[in-house]
């Protein structure tokens, strides 16, 4: 096989680029997970997430396993055989969530959706008035739908939530979002956030995490869904020392406890939030001088983690990735579920910089001229002019 020169550009919404420095920390030599040594990893780590999530009266579980854990055990730990959840159709990943309440013996009232906007609080608030029996015990929705690169207006939910008077559960999934797209656990009301480490992170794929409310914790009491490894009273009280209950992921914790120092006390979660949002404003400029257009149909629910952009009727998107690959060796994300063919993902999350994104579009603007898709090669110049002038204007202010 030819070797490539260069680094390859995995340019996917996840798993992301994992930092020199992560990698690194997670080549330390395995610890004993029952020692003392293992239990200040345990509790910084914890401690850390905590922060993340924006949350001081939350409590913070850790799995090994990839966000669909954290999925399960949202449920699992909340709900009972029959109990009804309202789920907004969002894209691919909430319809996969949607599919696994089903399994699980939930009765699942699924909002339909055109995978162009978020979860609509309005419809949400209307079913919930409509629930006199008050049959429905949770609310889920996808923060920032990975297959769409369109974000649900989660503030706007909770007030639908509360205007409606109703007392379900909101449990809300950020697997592409935490660490990459402002997010308040807390402060909006939410009862169980799920999430993974393999996007915003910055880690390998591996570590789930639930943040939980206390109304979550006492709903549990009452919860018979069948659960023993996703359980989360063994997880918390084990969790207090430090500790878990079955063996951890130790080297992928060594690898959290550096990304959660990179992210929380270095950049600043704000200053993580604002390179997000200028990356994915810069490549919507290049989309749309290309001549292309961007799948979110809503300026509001635009994602900082991602990018979707839809073809042209009679042009495949997998054609267009695959020419890319083969050309420039760089991964970008195919369109999943009804989408297939008709879009690809740019991943513009994680440990990314402005030349990185460059270096990004020039390969996508290039890849679609050789795919043969009619575009304006004016992509990275509108890009690059974008970020020159966002630069040059807190340099101005401060002078």
């Amino acid at each position: 096989m030819a070797r490539n020169a260069g680094r390859h550009f995995l340019q996917i919404p996840g798993p992301t680029n994992v930092p020199e420095r992560v990698l690194r920390a997670i080549d330390f030599p395995t610890m004993d997970h029952r020692g003392p040594e293992f239990a200040t990893l345990g509790k910084a780590v914890l401690a850390g997430m905590k922060r993340v999530f924006k949350s001081t009266h939350g409590e913070v579980v850790i799995y090994p396993a990839s966000g669909t854990g954290a999925w399960e055990a949202a449920l699992v730990n909340t709900l009972s055989p029959g109990d009804r959840v309202l789920m907004a159709e969002t894209g691919h990943f909430a319809s996969l969530w949607q599919k696994m309440a089903a399994r699980l013996g939930l009765e699942v009232q699924f909002l339909p959706g055109d995978w162009r906007h978020g979860a609509d609080p309005q419809a949400i608030e209307k079913e919930l008035r409509a629930d006199a029996a008050k049959r429905i015990k949770a609310v889920c929705v996808v923060h920032n739908e990975t297959s769409t690169g369109v974000v649900s207006r989660i503030p706007e939910v909770r007030k639908a939530i509360d205007a409606a008077k109703h007392p379900a559960l909101f449990m809300v999934d950020t697997i592409s979002s935490l660490a990459s797209i402002d997010y308040r656990h807390d402060e909006w009301g939410v009862d169980v956030t799920v999430a993974g480490s393999q996007k915003g992170l910055m880690l390998p794929p591996g570590l789930s995490f639930n943040c939980v409310s206390q109304k979550a914790l006492g709903a549990g009491k009452s919860a018979s869904l069948p659960r023993s490894y996703w359980a989360w009273d063994e997880m918390l009280a084990n969790g207090r020392s430090g500790y878990f209950p079955y063996t951890p992921a130790t080297n992928l914790l060594y690898g959290l406890r550096e990304a959660l120092t990179m992210l929380l006390d270095e950049e600043g979660l704000d200053a993580v939030f604002a390179r997000h949002q200028r990356h994915a404003e810069a490549t919507r400029r290049a989309v749309r001088a290309w001549g292309l257009e961007v799948l979110a149909a809503d300026p509001r629910e635009y994602s900082g983690s991602l990018t979707a952009v839809l073809l042209p009727s009679g042009h495949d998107a997998d054609k267009v990735r695959k020419t890319i690959l083969e050309a420039f060796d760089m991964s970008l994300g195919t369109g999943l579920g009804k989408l297939a063919g008709k879009v690809f993902r740019i991943g513009h999350l994680g440990d990314f910089n402005d030349l990185s994104l460059m270096g990004t579009l020039a390969g996508v603007e290039m890849g679609l001229a050789l795919a043969g898709v009619p575009v304006k090669k004016e992509g990275v110049q509108a890009a690059m002019a974008y970020l020159a002038e966002s630069h040059a204007q807190p340099r101005r202010a401060a002078a």
